[in-house]
């Protein structure tokens, strides 16, 4: 269901996108631990089209998810954790709240900075 709503969502179709990444969370939910990383990943998604179609409470929430769950499953310097954070920041930045998208950029580029070459282009 989670390739389904992003092929929906390369389509522009964002409701198809958010029903099928809601159907996917709604299995893994009853099927997966809590804190596993794949339910980390579908919240993420819900998160990037709620953000997309600017419904920024909604994707603050899933990003929310998305990271509560990276933080327990996830090694602290875990590339994925970085782009949540990045994805984070830039909601933040819509949101007006620019101190609150620094401090959350700024944790991207720390474990970025641990965690990829120093000439990787992220």
């Amino acid at each position: 269901y989670n390739h389904i709503g992003s092929v929906w969502y390369k389509m522009g179709e964002f409701s198809q996108a958010l029903c099928f990444s809601q159907k996917a969370i709604d299995i893994q939910k009853k099927t997966l631990p809590p804190n596993h990383s794949n339910l980390a990943t579908s919240y993420a998604n819900m998160g990037r089209v709620s953000y997309h179609i600017g419904e920024y409470s909604q994707a603050l929430f899933y990003y929310q998810q998305a990271i509560d769950i990276q933080k327990k499953s996830l090694p602290p310097n875990h590339p994925d954790l970085a782009t949540s954070y990045a994805n984070m920041g830039s909601l933040c930045s819509n949101m007006g709240e620019y101190s609150q998208a620094v401090s959350f950029h700024q944790q991207a580029i720390h474990i970025r900075e641990k965690s990829l070459p120093p000439d990787h282009p992220r």
